[in-house]
C-alpha cells in the first residue's frame, strides 16, 4: 500500500492500482463495468426534433419491466431520453426538470436547451461518473432545435442524429445509412422507429416496444408504444385439464384472521366534567 500523503502530488494518482492488485490476490473480485441495456436515439428533421426509445428495463439477465418509459419530461418543449441505471436517470431528469421550472419562474422566459444541457453535464461531472445516467437531450427553443448527448462523466456532443445505450451501434448503422438533412415528419419518424427497432432485434438489453416524441416549435407530441413489434400471439393449442388431475399428498390450511380481545380501561369510572 502507498503511504498516505498530506498533499496530493500533481498529475494522475495510481496508488489505488496497488490496492486493487493486493485485493485481487486475496481472492476478492474486482467490480465489473455494467451495460446500460437500452436503445435511445434522436435526430433532427425539417421542423424540429424526434426522440425514440425502447421500453425494456433489465436487472442483469432478468427483464424487470417490459413497458417502461424512458423519455422523460423536462419542460413543455424539451425532453430527455435516459439510459443506464434507471433510478439515476429518473431522479436526475426529475431534479433538472424542477430546477428548470424555477429558472423559468425567476427569469420570466422559456428555458433553452443549452441551459438544460449545461446543468446536466455539471451535475454528472460533479459525481465523476458514479451517477450512471447516459442521456439524449432534445428540444426546440427560441434559437431553434437542438440535440445533445450527455455521457455519465459529463462530456457532451451536439450532432444532427445521436444514439446511446447498449443498442446504439445497431441504431447508428441505420442513421448513418439513411439520415439526410431537412427530412419530412413521417420520413424522420419512420427512420427513428427503424433505428430503435434495430437495437431491439440486435441487442439483448433492448426490447419490447418503440416510444417516440416529436418536438416542434408549436407543440410536443408523445407517441407511447408507437410500434409494437413483439406482441404476444395467441397460442396454437389450448390445454385444459380436469379438476383433480394433479394429486397432492398433504394439505395445510392456515387461518390468517387474527382475533383480538379489546379490554376497555377506565370505562367504569366517572366521566370527565366538560361543563
Amino acid at each position: 500500500m502507498s503511504p498516505p500523503s498530506a498533499f496530493s502530488s500533481p498529475g494522475f494518482d495510481f496508488s489505488n492500482s496497488v490496492r486493487n492488485n493486493f485485493l485481487q490476490e486475496k481472492g476478492i473480485p474486482l467490480p465489473k463495468a455494467t451495460s446500460t441495456g437500452t436503445t435511445i436515439v434522436g435526430c433532427l428533421f425539417k421542423d424540429g426534433i424526434i426522440l425514440g426509445a425502447d421500453t425494456r428495463a433489465t436487472e442483469g439477465e432478468i427483464i424487470a419491466d417490459k413497458n417502461c418509459e424512458k423519455i422523460h419530461y423536462i419542460t413543455e418543449s424539451i425532453r430527455c431520453c435516459g439510459a443506464g441505471t434507471a433510478a439515476d436517470t429518473e431522479f436526475t431528469t426529475a431534479s433538472i426538470s424542477s430546477n428548470m421550472e424555477l429558472h423559468a419562474l425567476s427569469t420570466g422566459r422559456k428555458p433553452r436547451v443549452v441551459t438544460v444541457m449545461t446543468m446536466l453535464k455539471q451535475y454528472l461531472f460533479q459525481y465523476q461518473g458514479h451517477v450512471g445516467a447516459a442521456l439524449v437531450l432534445g428540444g426546440v427553443d427560441s434559437t431553434g432545435p437542438h440535440l445533445f448527448t450527455i455521457h455519465p462523466h459529463g462530456s457532451t456532443d451536439k450532432l444532427p442524429y445521436v444514439t446511446m445505450g447498449s443498442g446504439s451501434l445497431a441504431a447508428m448503422a441505420v442513421f448513418e445509412s439513411s439520415w439526410k438533412p431537412n427530412m419530412e415528419r413521417n420520413e424522420a419518424l419512420a427512420l427513428v422507429s427503424a433505428a430503435v427497432s434495430a437495437g431491439i432485434f440486435n441487442d439483448l438489453g433492448s426490447g419490447s416496444n418503440v416510444d417516440a416524441c416529436i418536438i416542434t416549435a408549436t407543440q410536443t407530441e408523445m407517441l407511447r408504444n408507437f410500434v409494437k413489434p413483439n406482441e404476444r400471439v395467441e397460442k396454437e393449442r389450448h390445454y385444459t385439464f380436469r379438476r383433480g388431475t394433479t394429486a397432492w399428498k398433504t394439505e395445510n390450511i392456515r387461518d390468517l384472521i387474527v382475533n383480538e380481545e379489546i379490554t376497555l380501561v377506565g370505562a367504569s369510572g366517572d366521566a370527565m366534567d366538560t361543563s
